[in-house]
């Protein structure tokens, strides 16, 4: 299941890039006009920022926008970015693999069932786009 940051995320992501004129877009107008709690969105941006997705403009006519195209940020990055593993297991990650405890990876079929799971997922989350969304 998607954690709220990611659905914010991805609310966020959708509502610039619905916008981009390249001006960039204020906060507290994404905040308001999603729906989204402002100091919560203030720190998934700045993750955003970090990660090399948006970039910001400071003082008059500042505010977010796309460092890279919305057509290039495919939505398993951004997944991964702010919630870590896809994978329903630790054991099946690709990114963010751990054995789990007690469990023999040879004969475990619920490993190799969500080993499926998570290849049908991926395939999908790492086609689609920011740009895909809108």
């Amino acid at each position: 299941m998607l954690s709220k940051k990611t659905q914010y995320a991805f609310k966020a992501l959708m509502y610039i890039a619905r916008e981009e004129n390249d001006t960039p877009i204020l906060i507290a107008e994404i905040a308001r006009k999603e729906n989204i709690p402002l100091k919560f969105l203030e720190n998934i941006l700045l993750e955003l920022k970090k990660a090399g997705i948006l970039d910001s403009k400071k003082g008059k006519g500042g505010g977010y926008f796309f460092k890279e195209s919305p057509k290039k940020i495919h939505l398993a990055r951004v997944m991964r970015l702010l919630d870590g593993p896809i994978a329903l297991l630790p054991c099946v990650s690709l990114n963010f693999y751990e054995r789990c405890e007690n469990c023999d990876e040879k004969n475990c079929g619920l490993r190799d069932t969500l080993i499926l799971v998570r290849d049908a997922t991926l395939k999908i989350l790492e086609k689609k786009t920011v740009a895909d969304l809108v």
